[in-house]
């Protein structure tokens, strides 16, 4: 099997604490969010793993599971550990996706790829709103990446900057295709886009 331009992180480690808990194990339909996600992955490539907080969060279905960098908070900590590990397998460029949007558009590593260029990283948008969870990453980026965890800066975002990005539009028509579940109405919505 040709192998796939890039590997992909699901970023799983957030406690979810507005929806009660153990985000990756809520159920939308009759997947959690995690199989979900899982699911959205299938033809994209075949390296693919789980970014949790710890070994023991929640199974991961057989997948490569990565624990977030302890020195380095929030999603932050997920893309540093997910990079090296891209970088380790041999893939030139990470996608990163996380656990709670279960309506990612099927082509979003395909155009993220295409858009990419010569920048460090290729950013999903909608509705006037970057996504940097959801981003195509060079993975050779861990210099970079040490320098800016250096500052004790947190913020995705703030590390799309540094090292340079191009943003990718997406239309949020019917719905944001971006949408993400963090309460418990925010799962209610997700139910009635599920069933619409």
């Amino acid at each position: 099997m040709r192998r796939k331009p890039f590997a992909v992180a699901i970023l799983a480690g957030g406690e979810g604490r507005r929806i009660g808990g153990g985000k990756p194990t809520v159920k939308l339909g009759s997947q959690t969010l995690l199989e979900r996600a899982v699911e959205r992955t299938a033809g994209w490539s075949d390296m693919v793993s789980v970014v949790l907080r710890s070994h023991d969060q929640t199974s991961t279905n057989g997948l490569p599971h990565l624990v977030d960098r302890q020195d380095i908070e929030g999603p932050l900590g997920g893309l540093a550990v997910a990079l090296a590990w891209a970088n380790a397998v041999g893939a030139d460029f990470l996608l990163t996706i996380p656990c709670d949007m279960p309506f990612l558009p099927s082509d979003l590593g395909s155009r993220l790829l295409i858009e990419i260029g010569e920048t460090s990283a290729a950013i999903a948008a909608s509705d006037g709103r970057i996504h940097p969870v959801c981003g195509l990453w060079r993975s050779d980026l861990a210099g970079p990446m040490e320098d800016y965890a250096s500052t004790e800066r947190r913020s995705l975002k703030g590390f799309a900057e540094m090292v340079g990005f191009r943003q990718v539009d997406w239309m949020a028509d019917p719905f944001d295709p971006f949408f993400n579940i963090n309460s418990p109405s925010d799962l209610h919505s997700a139910r009635a886009i599920l069933e619409a």
